[in-house]
């Protein structure tokens, strides 16, 4: 049996109709660069989200990176985040000029830990003048689990520090009942093809209650405009398409189904393997309704048992397998292996088995089966 890792096509034939009629729209309005479809999704994701604001961008990263601008984060300050993300995550905070502190995770639930956070800002008085200053901390929802955000938002506050979701992974995900996305500042989002939401190209929102911050947002991401040729400060071209915008209308719709067929599968999954040895399955925190956009388990010796499930048809996935801070891009900031335990520990385990809504019921079995096979 082949098992894709991921399988777009299958879907996009469930809705073929839908899409060609939501592009069609577009080029019959000849709307092609922001403009009244993405108005219309901004609208409705915020509403999704339980948000008041929407802003459509380019990409999950330019979100991130908005946000941060937006907030006036910059040169001498310092942005915390989780070393177990995709490097984007950093690579906003470093396109602000500013810098990135990483702190570990909870080994359990792969996302920030609170008290590793207090312990960092203990040791790091964000009132010093000494290096960088602490500005806002970034808690990223890892593969659709939102974070601990009660205590994180309690420390922030502590520490007068702003708060932004990367909620990449999590579209529709909860924390205690609320969407991700609508509990700090702001939330950032990317509809990248394979995500729960996803575009047919590249595209990504932030999702906020502050209208003030989205008004920024809104001029940076259009040239600095408050209206045409009226440049009220330094932006950048960061608009979401017309046809992504319409796209992602037509398939939000839909969202909260996939969501639970994805549900649906990683219960499936959790039940085949929860006891099997050299397996540990993915634990839903009892804060949060998981939307598992990924469905990792910890594994060791990975790399054989994935190679191993590849000659048995099966496609599987790393996320991510070298931690930001020992990437070649990051290694200026001194921080060899051991720095961050957990966070490593995730990334020489983490393997990544299929998942996607319409993933059968016969496929997960085989999968599980596989894995039972080759670990016994």
């Amino acid at each position: 049996m082949k098992v894709p890792f991921l399988d777009l096509k299958v879907q996009y034939l469930s809705m073929k109709d839908e899409i060609h009629a939501a592009i069609q729209q577009v080029l019959d309005a000849t709307a092609f660069a922001g403009g009244p479809f993405v108005a219309r999704f901004e609208k409705e994701f915020a509403a999704f989200c339980g948000c008041r604001e929407g802003i459509g961008v380019g990409s999950g990263t330019e979100a991130l990176w908005l946000c941060l601008l937006a907030l006036g984060i910059g040169p001498g300050d310092e942005v915390i985040t989780v070393p177990n993300s995709f490097i984007a995550t950093a690579e906003a905070i470093s396109f602000c000029g500013a810098t990135p502190a990483f702190v570990d995770v909870d080994p359990r639930t792969y996302t920030l830990d609170p008290n590793k956070l207090e312990e960092y800002l203990k040791f790091r008085n964000p009132n010093s003048a000494i290096r960088n200053r602490p500005k806002a901390v970034i808690p990223v929802h890892l593969f659709g689990q939102p974070a601990d955000m009660d205590p994180i938002l309690e420390i922030a506050k502590k520490y007068n520090l702003a708060v932004i979701e990367d909620a990449c992974q999590a579209h529709g995900a909860l924390y205690k009942g609320k969407k991700a996305g609508s509990l700090g500042d702001a939330g950032c989002f990317s509809f990248y093809p394979g995500k729960n939401l996803g575009a047919y190209g590249e595209a990504g929102a932030v999702v906020t209650n502050n209208p003030a911050m989205a008004a920024k947002m809104r001029m940076i991401r259009d040239h600095g405009q408050s209206k045409k040729y009226h440049h009220d400060l330094i932006g950048w071209n960061d608009r979401m398409d017309g046809i992504q915008g319409a796209i992602l209308s037509a398939k939000l719709k839909h969202l909260s189904a996939w969501n639970e067929a994805r549900r649906k599968n990683a219960l499936l999954y959790t039940k085949l393997l929860k006891n099997t040895g050299g397996i540990v399955v993915p634990e839903e925190a009892p804060y949060a309704r998981h939307i598992y956009h990924v469905y990792a388990v910890r594994a060791q010796n990975r790399d054989k048992l994935m190679s191993a499930l590849g000659e048995k048809g099966i496609s599987c996935g790393i996320h991510y397998p070298i931690p930001i801070h020992l990437t070649d891009a990051y290694k200026f900031m001194g921080l060899g292996k051991g720095s961050f335990p957990a966070a490593e520990k995730c990334a020489d385990e983490f393997l990544s088995l299929p998942m996607f809504p319409e993933l059968a019921e016969e496929q997960i079995e085989y999968v599980c089966s596989e894995i039972k096979g080759l670990l016994s």
